[in-house]
């Protein structure tokens, strides 16, 4: 049995109140679906600017009416240092999702992203080391690994920031280590590479690769590609971006706490590659597709390839990934087609 078994056997015995900031938004939602499930006490603050309400619908659509009266909800922004005062009153663990994503979004509007990923996230270090919560886990990034040609992609080696949303994600790793150092606390960052699932939002200038094809796909839309279709990335399903936070949150060794973690499976698959998968899967699923991608130009501030070494993860938090990028794609197809 893997430790991430044993945790969600054991949690329901003991159940714990957790903060999942950005709760109605992609991983957040799916956060709160697995603690829910799980019997725990969930708060969730969002002020809706990427998050959705649908997303916390149909969380409540997936559970029983016990688990979703343990959910209390907070409409309320990081950037507010009394919202996230509010949020973190009686709270164990808090899971940091909030921020602005998206290099592209960070290019177009650095002011925003760093009121947002900066200056929220040091509300939220403040309020939660005055709660006094037992663990703060927070989404990280595998942008912080910049121009460091080296692959695959270690926590200790990384390069310089290509864009002003990989500069945030930086400086939230040097705040978490400065709290960790002077106060005492409790932090622990996921580099998330990539992660796709259900309810991540297909719409919008910065919609993600997967959901955005997938939705174009389904459409019968052209699908536009970066380049050469021959840049790569490690693709993550969101169950293996969950299963990080809450054993990241749980850890009890000291030497796995304060530290930051990639969270991937490993391994890189190109956009070719991709476009590929994404077919097979919606044929297996009655949807043909046959049109062939467009190429343009590369995309300013995209690295050409990025991949996780999980070593560290898998020896100091016992992270195991469930599924990769095909079964991942496999599992998310019908969400993609109901929508």
């Amino acid at each position: 049995m893997t430790r991430y078994e044993q945790l969600c056997q054991a949690l329901p015995l003991a159940p714990k109140t957790w903060l999942v900031t950005g709760v109605a938004g992609f991983i957040g939602s799916n956060l709160l679906e697995t603690l829910l499930k799980l019997d725990q006490r969930v708060v969730g603050l969002d002020n809706f600017a990427t998050g959705h309400q649908r997303n916390l619908d149909e969380v409540q659509s997936l559970v029983t009416p016990d688990q979703w009266a343990r959910f209390r909800f907070i409409k309320g922004d990081i950037r507010e240092l009394a919202d996230c005062q509010q949020a973190c009153e009686g709270i164990d663990h808090v899971l940091h999702q909030a921020a602005l994503g998206s290099v592209p979004r960070s290019l177009a509007d650095p002011i925003t992203t760093n009121a947002t990923n900066i200056s929220g996230f040091l509300n939220m270090l403040v309020a939660a080391r005055d709660a006094k919560v037992r663990s703060f886990t927070y989404a990280a990034s595998s942008s912080t690994y910049g121009d460091h040609p080296a692959l695959p992609k270690v926590e200790e080696n990384i390069g310089k920031p290509l864009s002003p949303y990989a500069v945030t994600k930086y400086v939230n790793e040097l705040y978490a280590d400065v709290f960790a150092r002077c106060y005492g606390f409790n932090a622990i960052g996921l580099r998330y590479f990539n992660v796709f699932g259900p309810r991540q939002d297909p719409d919008g200038a910065y919609a993600a690769v997967i959901p955005k094809w997938t939705a174009a796909m389904i459409q019968g839309d052209d699908i536009f590609i970066n380049g050469d279709g021959e840049t790569s990335r490690d693709f993550c399903f969101v169950a293996n971006a969950v299963q990080a936070n809450l054993l990241a949150a749980t850890v009890a060794e000291d030497r796995a706490r304060n530290q930051v973690y990639n969270v991937a499976v490993g391994d890189r698959t190109t956009l070719n590659q991709l476009v590929s998968a994404l077919r097979q899967a919606l044929g297996q699923n009655a949807v043909a597709y046959d049109k062939a991608p467009v190429y343009r130009d590369f995309r300013a501030g995209d690295v050409r390839h990025s991949q996780a070494n999980i070593g560290k993860a898998q020896s100091l938090l016992g992270y195991a990934p469930t599924h990769d990028i095909f079964f991942g794609i496999q599992t998310s197809m019908p969400w993609y087609i109901n929508q």
